[in-house]
């Protein structure tokens, strides 16, 4: 329903959104008096205590926030600093998610981000990581990465809730650097995107694929290829912001789907469990999302077939060098 309303050119979905349109201009007209608020010092804004990145999107869910951000972390871990990622707090397969794909990583939960630092820093931080923190202008970053997603740019260009966007393009002169991400929109798509935001502003762009690269077993922890799904019966389950992007990735691989979904952040209940064993008992094989994953992991019944993790890669078709210097001049600066 919400894709066929932000995206459908017909007849229904415009009166919709029009029917929207004041809760959008009360939505815009606040979002706007905030950043100025912000820009006249209305509203305090705090520096963090450590060298900090942020990385957010101007749209609702959906366009990488999490695997950029564990990407960003991990990419740190490598040079030898240690990171904290720090997060809001709604629910906690986020954190568990970070916690599994960076362990070198401290992650911290806390819808307080400065009050989160200070922790990070207590328990041995070197650089901060803000997952999904763009609109979060009460505290200050050395770097600001804006995520805009190719499937979104598909989208009507109206502010919540006729429209999915948190904010409007010219917000992205607020980043250091912007990424195009895309799961299921092709590369064209990406690049034409790219070129329009780069048309619009001076800040470099990147292009980054979210593609589907492994799987993996919910608790063994056995990898298989992807092609091992072509022709295989699955039912894609998840509980994620875009589940039609897992979808398209799933559907590419040649397997025949069946698609179960629930809303961003579920707390899958025993009901929940019961039936998505029934479907692996069922179909040739369940698979799941990275971030469901954690929250069944250790409710899954012992004696059904588990579940395959669709695990992402990060893969940049363009901008990668540049992106990974300006994250090095972060931590440069203060040392």
């Amino acid at each position: 329903m919400v894709r066929w309303l932000w995206t459908s050119r017909g007849a229904g979905a415009r009166v919709a959104r029009l029917v929207l349109l004041p809760a959008s201009l009360i939505w815009y007209t606040a979002m706007t008096t905030r950043r100025w608020g912000y820009r006249r010092g209305w509203f305090a804004t705090r520096p963090l205590p450590l060298p900090s990145v942020a990385i957010g999107n101007i749209s609702v869910g959906g366009s990488g926030k999490t695997p950029l951000a564990a990407w960003v972390a991990a990419h740190f871990a490598s040079r030898g600093i240690r990171p904290a990622v720090l997060l809001r707090g709604v629910g906690d397969d986020e954190a568990l998610v970070h916690r599994e794909q960076v362990p070198a990583a401290i992650v911290v939960a806390n819808p307080d981000r400065y009050a989160g630092a200070v922790r990070a820093v207590a328990d041995g931080a070197e650089v901060l990581v803000l997952d999904d923190a763009f609109q979060r202008l009460d505290v200050e970053r050395d770097l600001n990465i804006c995520l805009v997603s190719a499937e979104s740019s598909q989208a009507v260009r109206w502010p919540l809730p006729a429209g999915p966007w948190r904010e409007g393009f010219s917000a992205c002169d607020r980043a250091d650097v912007l990424v195009v991400t895309r799961k299921r929109a092709d590369a064209a798509t990406a690049r034409h995107l790219a070129s329009e935001l780069r048309r619009t502003t001076s800040r470099p762009v990147a292009i980054a694929h979210l593609e589907l690269a492994i799987l993996r077993g919910l608790v063994s922890g056995r990898e298989h290829p992807v092609s091992s799904l072509a022709g295989k019966r699955v039912v894609a389950a998840s509980a994620i912001a875009d589940p039609d992007a897992f979808v398209a990735q799933i559907k590419r691989t040649g397997a025949q789907v069946q698609v179960a979904t629930w809303k961003d952040h579920h707390v899958f209940r025993d009901e929940d469990i019961a039936w998505l064993a029934h479907a692996a008992r069922r179909t040739d094989s369940v698979v799941v999302t990275a971030k469901d994953a954690v929250k069944l992991r250790d409710r899954w019944p012992a004696s059904v077939p588990e579940p395959l993790v669709a695990i992402l890669q990060v893969r940049f078709e363009a901008g990668e060098t540049e992106l990974r210097e300006a994250l090095d001049r972060v931590v440069a600066r203060h040392t």
